[in-house]
């Protein structure tokens, strides 16, 4: 090997290192990758940001807001309303559920495909007395294959694309992936309804109402009239039990004790960690008569931030239940036929943090909450582990779900504007029926235009971006808010590395060893490791990322076996968005972490079996839809 291809070979091993360690954000380690190249002259200074202009970038960016056009104006609300069926039993139920989802992420962003119908899932999931798992991982899983349908299904689509026309081969049209994908997306969501749900394990206890969770970690403070002050620890274990909570700790003085002695005596002022589910929260907070220790930031002034009456918490918890505003007394000196000023309505919410939040990586103390939204964090559930931090530190992670109390609008606000999904029931509604309209037209124009070949996918869809503006079915100032910039950078930013890959030959030289020491000269099993290979890293890193990698591989093994190069390219799009085995595979993955209570662990039951399948059906419809000699 050349010294060009061993440097390009050794960025791009410490790059797929730094993506598995998942330390980094994936768009830093891709920024810091193409940066190793410039610094070591791989990539010219000049082309380095060149790919923020590269087609499949624009076009993921514009796909992102077309498809917030279409999840705001309630578009989507309708189409859930009118192909879901109400009555039907589980296997129909899921199979409609995951086949509409999988055509929902063909034309808009999967993950927001997912979040629009993760409330759904979950009511059908209470409807059916199922662990709300069983419901969400076929969900998600039909979001993902969905993906694989259109040009515009995926990121991945869209970077593989690009590598076919940097090649001067042109860029695949929007149906391109449709044979394939199709029938990929068509046996695994049969699978998935008839056998794939029930393989789901079972997280949840049956016969739930709305959502519930394994546990929430809740901290309370013990007031100076509560009755537990005096108390050891030994002697309010029974009572808790009997409300199925624990206590898990204890903070005194600003020190946390994990697991403290039983023996340990509860004084007035101390805080307790509770361990116990969002129903039994308000019964906890009532016998005991704690005082919820909301997480807020100590920096923040008392005169700069108005506090409840702290008596009054853990009744304003059990009114927020029954949809009630805060419990308030009426002053001594008030006449009673005086009506004290009516408080604002106050209810209970549970939100699911998605990957792309604002809301991962920071805290409630960073937050403000109480300040800026006048909501407060009540509890944190983390895929039923032992939280050791103080709830105003916690630093929040995808998947997390967060038990917030709030006025509903605050609420609302709050979660649109963080990136979080609400879990708890809500009303199918069309906020705005001319935009509904407006936007199903839009986008339909745009694939239309794009699909014709009149225009390239990046002039259509920027063109449906424009419209959106003009006739606002989208707000102008959100715009760019809903383009999701990670991923933006990612691609932007891999694109000249893998251009490199390219250019040095080190692509060639990785594909010689793969077709020489595994395939053995056979295009059949050269195409089939491709795939596979493509589909164990993309279980393991970004899907975009794995796309970026492998799409100048393919190539180069195409190139090398003199065969069809689409067949290999097309191996890779269908691999890469196949990520089922683990929970950090795919954006959608992560999200149904924390409310279908899953593990890591989880996802091979119904993942692997669905991957034998995709193999299966990808191989034959790819050497017959794009043929090695064609």
């Amino acid at each position: 090997m050349t010294l060009d291809q061993t440097l390009i070979l050794s960025i791009l091993l410490v790059t797929i290192g730094l993506f598995l360690w998942g330390r980094w954000r994936h768009d830093m380690v891709a920024t810091g990758a193409m940066l190793a190249c410039v610094f070591t002259g791989l990539v010219n200074p000049s082309e380095a940001f060149a790919g923020f202009g590269h087609t499949a970038v624009v076009t993921v960016a514009c796909v992102l807001v077309l498809s917030s056009a279409l999840q705001s104006s309630g578009a989507v609300n309708v189409l859930t309303s009118t192909l879901l069926p109400a009555k039907a039993g589980p296997m129909l139920s899921i199979a409609a559920l995951t086949a509409l989802a999988a055509f929902l992420s063909g034309f808009m962003n999967n993950v927001g495909a997912l979040a629009l119908l993760m409330p759904v899932a979950i009511q059908v999931a209470g409807r059916l007395s199922l662990a709300p798992g069983q419901v969400l991982m076929p969900l998600a899983f039909g979001s993902i294959l969905g993906g694989t349908t259109t040009l515009i299904g995926t990121p991945p689509n869209l970077i593989i694309s690009g590598f076919r026309d940097s090649a001067g081969l042109g860029t695949f049209s929007m149906f391109d992936f449709t044979p394939v994908g199709v029938g990929v997306t068509v046996v695994g969501v049969m699978f998935i309804a008839l056998l794939g749900w029930r393989l789901v394990p079972v997280r949840e206890k049956a016969g739930i109402e709305g959502f519930e969770t394994e546990a929430y970690m809740t901290e309370a403070r013990v007031p100076e009239e509560s009755r537990l002050a005096g108390k050891s620890l030994r002697e309010l274990d029974t009572e808790f039990d009997e409300l199925d909570a624990q206590i898990i700790g204890l903070v005194r003085n600003e020190v946390r004790m994990m697991a403290p002695s039983a023996a340990r005596v509860v004084r007035a002022n101390d805080i307790l960690v509770i361990e116990t589910d969002a129903e039994r929260l308000a019964d906890v907070l009532s016998r005991f008569g704690l005082v919820l220790e909301e997480a807020q930031s100590n920096q923040v002034d008392d005169e700069d931030e108005p506090q409840a009456d702290e008596t009054d918490a853990g009744r304003n918890l059990a009114a927020s239940k029954a949809g009630k505003g805060p419990a308030q007394d009426n002053p001594v000196d008030q006449p009673e036929e005086e009506p004290a000023e009516r408080p604002e309505e106050f209810v209970l919410q549970e939100l699911a943090v998605l990957p792309t939040s604002d809301l991962v990586n920071r805290s409630a103390s960073d937050l403000l909450l109480r300040t800026r939204y006048g909501i407060n964090l009540l509890a944190v559930s983390r895929q039923g582990q032992r939280l050791t931090t103080r709830l105003r530190t916690l630093k929040l992670r995808a998947g997390d779900l967060l038990l917030l109390q709030g006025p509903p609008e605050a609420l609302g606000s709050f979660a649109g504007a963080m990136g979080a999904v609400p879990l708890a029931q809500r009303n199918v509604r069309i906020p705005d029926k001319r935009n509904a309209i407006l936007s199903s037209v839009i986008m339909g124009l745009a694939v239309m235009a794009a699909a014709s070949g009149w225009v390239s996918a990046a002039i259509a869809f920027a063109a449906g971006v424009l419209a959106s503006m003009v006739f606002r079915t989208v707000s102008l100032r959100s715009v760019y808010e809903q383009v999701d910039w990670p991923v933006i950078v990612l691609l932007a930013m891999l694109l000249p590395v893998a251009g490199a890959m390219q250019t040095t030959g080190a692509a060639g030289v990785v594909a010689g060893f793969l077709l020489d020491h595994l395939a053995r000269g056979d295009a059949v099993i050269a195409l089939v490791v491709v795939f596979m290979t493509t589909m164990i890293l993309t279980d393991l890193m970004n899907n975009a990322a794995t796309a970026a990698v492998l799409a100048p591989i393919a190539l180069g093994a195409a190139q090398q076996l003199g065969v069809n190069p689409d067949t290999f390219l097309m191996a890779v799009a269908i691999g890469a968005s196949c990520a089922f085995m683990t929970p950090i595979g795919h954006q959608n993955n992560t999200l149904i972490l924390g409310p279908g209570g899953f593990r890591f662990g989880d996802y091979w039951r119904m993942g692997l079996p669905l991957d034998i399948l995709v193999v299966a059906t990808a191989v034959p419809l790819l050497l017959w839809v794009w043929p090695l000699k064609g």
